[in-house]
């Protein structure tokens, strides 16, 4: 059954959902699911899912489990708690975003605990900001929360494959094993000690990339080597 094709939405928020709930993995989490809905498992089916299915399903798998667990993990389920809501009144508002809208763009993740500030440690931060940053627009994609029962080295492995398709990664702080963790996961992680608010690192990126990007940057962005060239002789003009 864990076998069957995902999206990568649907993957994570299962994921979530079953390290909220005590001695529970993604397999027996996918058996209840599936004898609630059936395979595909899609965001609609998703949607319509009951604690009491939850408790039922599968000859009573989870119906040991409090009522308070099984809360948490449907919000998950249903994707609130993995684009924001409620887990804090002052975060920013997530815009629409299709694959493909914002051409020669990049993704980037800002370790937040507050709001839209850039203020968390990578092992320690509440949340991911994901943003889509073109030189034309920014677009605040998804706010993925970090909830994880692993601990050291597993726990950056978690983290750092809640953010594996960003490119750039902001955080106030990151310890030598854990930057190394996102770089494998080809990520670039860029130290703000004094922390600041997203939407300024953002836009400053942003004139980066409307300017002259570095070799690395430029190559996500999709340009080609000959763009690349092109962008380095103007720049020094």
């Amino acid at each position: 059954m864990e076998e069957q094709a995902l999206s990568r939405d649907i993957a994570l928020r299962i994921g979530l959902a079953a390290r909220s709930l005590p001695d529970t993995d993604v397999r027996r989490l996918m058996s209840v699911l599936v004898a609630c809905v059936g395979l595909p498992l899609t965001e609609k089916k998703l949607a319509e899912l009951k604690v009491k299915d939850l408790k039922t399903a599968a000859d009573g798998e989870l119906e040991s489990l409090s009522q308070e667990d099984l809360k948490t993990a449907l919000r998950h389920l249903k994707g609130e708690e993995t684009v924001g809501a409620p887990l804090d009144a002052d975060l920013p508002t997530i815009q629409p975003f299709n694959e493909g809208d914002l051409p020669n763009s990049i993704r980037v993740a800002c370790a937040s605990n507050t709001g839209s500030l850039i203020d968390g440690h990578f092992g320690s931060c509440a949340r991911f900001l994901i943003y889509q940053v073109s030189k034309e627009e920014t677009r605040l994609i998804a706010i993925r929360p970090t909830t994880s029962n692993e601990e050291g080295d597993e726990k950056n492995v978690f983290r750092s494959g809640l953010i594996n398709d960003c490119h750039v990664l902001y955080v106030a702080s990151i310890g030598g094993p854990a930057a190394a963790k996102v770089i494998k996961a080809g990520i670039h992680p860029i130290k703000l000690p004094n922390g600041g608010n997203a939407t300024d690192s953002i836009e400053q990126l942003q004139q980066v990339i409307a300017s002259a990007p570095p070799p690395w940057l430029a190559k996500v962005m999709g340009m080609s080597a000959e763009d690349r060239k092109r962008f380095l002789s103007e720049s020094e003009e």
